[in-house]
């Protein structure tokens, strides 16, 4: 009795079957990114709330990161952040055409002011201060730069 040849795919084990056929196993490279991306995607939301309390950390642009990121790994988070009522409109608003809305602007600059003006007041070394002021202002003129978005 002689057996039909077989072809490349059917000697191939199950396992490696499953990696050319676009299915990955649970413990594939994919999977891990996916989770780190989760991870990270959680992490820059802590880090936006935090800066919602916080003077000097920027709220919008972890919120940002955290949906750039919730995007690649999870559709569920992603959805439940545009869902969200504080976070849900500037994720809108910058999916729509890159918009900042003008309180977002205002608030970022306010902050940043106060934060400058901490930084000069307590801060023992006048460079650091500086230096940490110069990057506020940058990102401040980024972001002035952006689009509002257009009136309803």
């Amino acid at each position: 009795m002689t057996l039909p040849p077989m072809n490349l795919k059917e000697r191939m084990k199950p396992a490696a079957r499953e990696q050319s056929d676009g299915v990955f196993p649970a413990n594939s490279l994919r999977a891990i990114w996916r989770w780190l991306l989760l991870a990270f995607a959680v992490c820059c939301l802590l880090l936006g709330i935090v800066g919602v309390f916080v003077p000097g950390l920027p709220t919008t642009v972890f919120i940002l990161m955290s949906a750039w990121a919730a995007s690649r790994s999870s559709p569920r988070f992603l959805a439940w952040l545009e869902a969200h009522r504080l976070f849900g409109p500037s994720l809108r608003n910058w999916r729509a055409g890159r918009y900042v809305s003008r309180r977002a602007k205002i608030s970022a600059a306010l902050t940043m002011a106060l934060s400058s003006a901490l930084l000069f007041w307590m801060q023992p070394h006048p460079w650091l201060a500086e230096g940490v002021t110069v990057f506020m202002a940058s990102v401040l003129v980024w972001l002035w730069l952006r689009p509002e978005p257009p009136a309803d």
